[in-house]
């Protein structure tokens, strides 16, 4: 199976190009920006057809949730359009597109975790791009998995843990909303989970929408807290209101994500987020 991973610098595809020596049955693509421009219609499709790819993992994404406020075109353009030209050319093949979402996708106004049919209400830029990556999977892509994920990290890349950890062993204290309410997930294993569905998914006919994060829930406060706690880093975690740090995007309240049916699907075990957080903690301390 000739898998292409998109995107492969970021977290994720890194996290999944550390894994890809446990799969010996897969031939991996590991591409970014420099290697192939996804927004190209025609690089896509001929690099899709020229390395006979059966499964895309679309990784690449633009996330930058503020910044897409002011760059509405160019959120569009990798967010929906690479989408698209990632979708036909996997259908020109027959391939599977797995397309990575996010929690983002709902207003964050819940009272109990989402599931994947409930409605859909994007607050931002970004959410709108990310949403409207899924309906074109959803219109051009005959084989496809949506797998929504929250509050991504990784001890790649620039994240929230690495972000407190710079800043816990800079200063004394620092103010973290605790009003916004969600489940961590470590990048490692949601990579993992990929590879086990594309293993088990090689005929996979439809396009289809998950949910996954680690079990749990916090808010952004107390994950900053267990980041101090576990790294023995001495800094005062002060909790504060959304709106006394107050940003271009808004953000959900709540946005925990209910994974019953990635977990009864693939037959998954997920582990807590504070146990996938020492882990992942361990090995960029290390």
């Amino acid at each position: 199976m000739n898998i292409l991973i998109t995107g492969s610098n970021g977290q994720l595809g890194s996290e999944l190009k550390s894994l890809s020596g446990l799969f010996n049955g897969f031939s991996f693509f590991f591409t970014d920006v420099d290697e192939l421009d996804i927004t190209n219609t025609n690089a896509v499709e001929a690099f899709v057809a020229d390395n006979e790819i059966d499964v895309v993992v679309n990784c690449a994404a633009y996330t930058a949730v503020d910044r897409a406020e002011e760059e509405q075109q160019k959120a569009h353009r990798i967010n929906v359009e690479a989408v698209r030209n990632l979708a036909l050319a996997c259908n020109n093949r027959d391939a599977l597109l797995v397309q990575i979402s996010t929690d983002y996708v709902f207003n964050g106004k819940n009272y109990k975790p989402y599931v994947e049919t409930d409605f859909t209400n994007p607050q931002s830029v970004y959410a709108r791009t990310k949403l409207d990556a899924e309906n074109m999977v959803e219109e051009f892509a005959s084989r496809g998995i949506v797998i929504r994920t929250s509050w991504l990290y990784s001890s790649y890349g620039h994240n929230f843990v690495k972000t407190m950890l710079k800043y816990g062993r800079e200063r004394d204290s620092l103010n973290v909303v605790f009003d916004q309410i969600g489940t961590p997930t470590y990048a490692k294993e949601l990579a993992s989970a990929i590879l086990k569905i594309i293993n088990e998914t090689a005929e996979y006919q439809g396009v289809d929408v998950f949910h996954f994060s680690n079990e749990g829930v916090c808010s952004w406060y107390d994950f900053a807290v267990a980041i101090m706690e576990e790294s023995g880093i001495n800094c005062q975690i002060n909790p504060i209101l959304t709106k006394d740090y107050p940003l271009p995007a808004p953000r959900p309240f709540y946005s925990v994500l209910d994974k019953s049916k990635i977990k009864d699907k693939f037959a998954l075990t997920i582990p807590h987020w504070r146990e996938s957080l020492k882990e992942c903690l361990k090995k960029i301390n290390n």
